[in-house]
């Protein structure tokens, strides 16, 4: 019979194989997990449907002040009208708030959200058991990951180099999806594949 040090570790190492992470978190140069969630209007979108394009994650919680930095100043907006109309990309904004949380919403709260930020991603998606969340270890909003037409991942992180919540200092940030996504269209690698994110952390 096993003695009683023996059970204890056995204990603990069965412990922590149940509290790990049922997947591992994505990895540059990679294929990207693949994910099936429902919009805003009740439409289902798989990554995959999107094979051929470049996609850009967004996971947002529009109650975080590090993203209303983003949208407040039109920095977002301008971000997924230059990713639609320069580079042909998909937008997906996700939120993976839980029922309760900071920053959940329905369809219908987060259609009137878009329209009233004038913001203009391809659709918002919902992800109210985080399992995509988790899936890309997403930790706070924003976090921003770019997945290129074969389904790679080739960037993820913060969306620009300043961690703050103040939209003054955003002229002055390095505005790392931008680059990222010229990066694709002139055919190089990515230079800054995995930058910090910064923003508060989701509420799964």
């Amino acid at each position: 019979m096993p003695n009683r040090p023996t059970l204890l570790l056995t204990t603990l190492l069965l412990s922590i194989a149940l509290s790990a992470p049922l997947a591992a978190a994505p990895v540059i140069g990679e294929p990207a997990p693949e994910f099936e969630l429902t919009d805003t209007a009740g439409t289902t979108h798989r990554l995959s449907d999107f094979r051929g394009r470049t996609v850009i994650l967004e996971w947002t919680n529009h109650e975080c002040p590090f993203v209303q930095k983003h949208y407040d100043s039109d920095n977002m907006q301008d971000q997924q009208r230059t990713a639609a109309g320069e580079h042909d990309a998909v937008w997906l904004t996700i939120i993976s708030s839980k029922p309760g949380a900071q920053g959940h919403v329905g369809p219908e709260q987060a259609d009137a959200l878009t329209a009233s930020r004038s913001a203009a991603p391809t659709a918002v998606l919902i992800d109210e058991s985080g399992d995509v969340g988790r899936a890309y270890a997403a930790q706070v909003t924003p976090h921003m990951y770019i997945i290129d037409g074969e389904g790679t991942l080739v960037y993820m992180g913060g969306i620009d180099s300043n961690p703050s919540a103040d939209p003054a200092d955003i002229p002055t940030s390095t505005q790392y999806v931008l680059a990222a996504l010229d990066d694709l269209a002139a055919g190089r690698a990515v230079a800054e594949p995995v930058t910090r994110p910064y923003g508060c952390t989701i509420k799964y």
